[in-house]
Formats: C-alpha cells, sequence, structure tokens
C-alpha cells in the first residue's frame, strides 16, 4: 500500500480517546496495588494475637475502617486478604485481652475477700 492511496475505512486504530478514561493515559494491568495500611494491619493484628494483646482493638478498628475503604474503592485498593487476617487476629486477641482483663479482676477479688476473711 502506497502513501497516496486512503488507509482503511472505519476507526483509527490509533484513536487516544479510549485511554483518556485513565489518569495520566495508562491501562492498568495486573492486580491492582494494596491499600497503603494493609500490610500495616496485618502486622498489629499478628503482634497482637501472638505478643501484646493491647494492640488487637487497633488492628480490629482500623481493620474495619480499611475493610470499607476497600469496598467503596471499586476495585482500585487491593490487600483485602491481608485486612481481613489482620481484622480477625485484632478481634481473637481483642476476646483474649478481654478474658484476661476479666481474669486478673475476679483473682484480685478473689484475694481480697481471702484476705479480709
Amino acid at each position: 500500500m502506497s502513501d497516496s492511496q486512503p488507509g482503511p475505512q472505519g476507526p483509527n486504530p490509533y484513536d487516544p480517546r479510549p485511554y483518556q478514561a485513565y489518569p495520566g493515559g495508562q491501562v492498568p494491568f495486573g492486580p491492582p496495588p494494596d491499600h497503603p495500611e494493609a500490610s500495616k494491619i496485618l502486622i498489629l493484628g499478628i503482634l497482637g494475637f501472638a505478643l501484646c494483646q493491647v494492640l488487637s482493638p487497633f488492628a480490629w478498628i482500623m481493620g474495619n475502617r480499611v475493610k470499607k475503604e476497600i469496598e467503596a474503592s471499586g476495585g482500585r485498593w487491593g490487600g483485602q486478604q491481608y485486612v481481613t487476617v489482620g481484622w480477625i487476629l485484632g478481634i481473637v486477641g481483642s476476646v483474649i485481652l478481654l478474658l484476661g482483663l476479666l481474669f486478673g479482676i475476679g483473682y484480685i477479688l478473689l484475694i481480697a475477700i481471702a484476705v479480709s476473711a
């Protein structure tokens, strides 16, 4: 085909308009990036469950907020599985913390009753 012949009829195959919906004109490929706080919630959940249960409520509350943000993003953010694991570990660690506090208060009350009698 020489330069003097007309091109194919129909839409221009190099039309940039379909890509203008994406920021910067780039078409996203692959999975979406993880939410910036996804790994932080996972780490807080693991540490809260295994070492220091005081961290567990933070993982629970932050995990709940980030789960809602990921669901509302429409696929723009990933990392849902990390947030879910951290959130569940936060719940379990919070229950362990609550049981430990109840046990400690009960133990103190039992000692106080035994000493006063």
